[in-house]
């Protein structure tokens, strides 16, 4: 695994890359996680080239989002930039979350340099900000004013509450802590809560059955955050496949990355 960063149209950008042959595929995390949502996925992928990009304002990316606009819709636009950047093309989005919604929007209105996409447990349509968040929002002064310390307990219980492995859920919160553990982390996490607007989704929902690109969705079908409803919408628009995870809930890259790396397969094959 490699660390790269770069500065693209005066943003500094961030993502882990591992090496490999053919069409590259991009990963794009959601909320509250980073890149390393997907370190078990790619060791399944291990020929691939694999790029997990770091949304702005995110991971250890949080210092980014500053003043700057860090909406989905926002995070489509620094995507495609980082691709221009990179002079990447005909690659395959895989998103989770709020990176599903950011490669839904990416795909809609630059679908010639995609050449597939895979969703997971995904925003889409009118299905977030999700109720706990909306919670949090109404006391967003109290969250930004609390120390690194309790927030952790905030934090930890959200990543429990997505996972069915309590084992995998202990290594996600020590992966992503990291990136909130500081003065300014419940601030950068409160920014993120602030920024999420179901009218990014909404904007391009109506477009996604014009989507001419092979699509996979997989779906933790006891995900509380996301459900498992909107999987089967997301399928019948985008006319693909769909892997319901009996018992499976939100974080899925992390407790089911066999089914995530399998899709992947699949996607490629018809890409």
């Amino acid at each position: 695994m490699q660390e790269h960063h770069a500065t693209v149209s005066d943003i500094p950008v961030r993502w882990l890359e591992w090496g490999g042959d053919g069409a590259p595929i991009v990963f794009i995390h959601g909320i509250p996680t980073s890149p390393l949502l997907w370190r078990y996925v790619v060791r399944q992928l291990e020929t691939t080239q694999s790029l997990a990009w770091e949304m702005v304002g995110y991971g250890a990316s949080w210092d980014a989002g500053g003043d700057r606009e860090i909406s989905v819709r926002a995070q489509a636009s620094y995507l495609r930039a980082w691709l221009d950047h990179l002079e990447l093309d005909n690659v395959i989005l895989v998103g989770h979350d709020l990176g599903g919604g950011v490669a839904q929007i990416a795909a809609v209105e630059n679908s010639h340099r995609f050449a597939g996409m895979v969703l997971i447990n995904s925003i889409s349509y009118n299905s977030w900000p999700i109720q706990s968040v909306n919670a949090m929002r109404r006391i967003g002064g109290l969250l930004e004013r609390t120390p690194p310390s309790l927030f952790r307990g905030v934090f930890s219980s959200f990543l429990r509450r997505g996972h069915d492995d309590q084992r995998i859920a202990a290594d996600s919160i020590n992966t992503h802590w990291r990136h909130y553990d500081h003065r300014e982390g419940p601030k950068a996490f409160r920014r993120q809560i602030d920024s999420l607007n179901t009218q990014d989704t909404m904007s391009v929902a109506a477009r996604l059955r014009g989507l001419d690109l092979p699509a996979e969705i997989v779906w933790g079908e006891a995900d509380r955050f996301q459900k498992a409803s909107y999987a089967e919408r997301l399928a019948n628009d985008l006319r693909g496949g769909l892997d319901l995870i009996k018992g499976g809930k939100h974080f899925v890259p992390e407790d089911h990355p066999d089914r995530v790396a399998e899709a992947i397969r699949r996607l490629m094959k018809s890409a």
